[in-house]
């Protein structure tokens, strides 16, 4: 018993590092001796309560995908009763803050962001486990403000512009910080772009 509770903050200071370092480097660039050395563990501790490089990755985003999913549930705030419009407004949110805030919470958005870019092995399962339902969910509240006479390769492609508006400003953070002379994103810049995507998404769903 009380091993098990000095075993659990080691665990988790390797799952935080570990992290870190993925969203920072990506997963072929990053290595074990450099998660050790930040989190001041030894190898063999990594090999003992994760196998290898690739088990390690693969908790890490369980981990921090359970942390986003408390901070922003999989139902995006989203109530039944909203309104189309609302429902797209709370998703946007949703989907905005994940990438852009900072924080412990946000880093499963950072590892995703670098799974867009740098694909590992891991994509088909968070594509099944999380992208996919996520997007099933942006195109069901597309269908409900397009009506749903609309083609599916339609609302289909609607859902893939609205969540590369999104994307972006995390991807291109290094672009849009130099052209809008800033060094990162307050919760201001966060809160007018989540306005822009969601004003800009809304007029282009109800023209298309």
């Amino acid at each position: 018993m009380n091993s098990k509770i000095k075993e659990k903050p080691k665990v988790e200071l390797i799952l935080e590092t570990a992290g870190e370092v993925f969203a920072e480097q990506g997963y072929n660039k990053a290595t074990i001796r450099d998660i050790c050395k930040r989190s001041g563990v030894n190898l063999a501790a990594i090999n003992y309560y994760f196998g290898d490089k690739e088990r390690l990755y693969l908790t890490v985003l369980k981990y921090y995908r359970e942390l986003a999913i408390q901070k922003y549930p999989l139902t995006f705030g989203i109530n039944e009763t909203d309104t189309p419009e609302e429902k797209l407004s709370n998703f946007i949110h949703t989907f905005i803050c994940r990438f852009l805030e900072e924080g412990k919470t946000a880093l499963f958005g950072k590892l995703l962001a670098r799974e867009f870019t740098e694909s590992t092995g891991a994509l088909d399962v968070l594509v099944e486990d999380f992208i996919r339902p996520t997007f099933i969910k942006l195109s069901s509240i597309i269908r409900e403000i397009m009506g749903n006479k609309s083609p599916d390769k339609k609302v289909e492609l609607c859902a893939m512009s609205i969540i590369g508006q999104c994307l972006y400003f995390r991807n291109a953070r290094p672009v849009v910080f130099r052209l809008r002379h800033k060094e990162g994103y307050t919760d201001k810049d966060i809160k007018e772009i989540t306005k822009h995507i969601i004003n800009f998404s809304l007029k282009g769903l109800v023209n298309n």
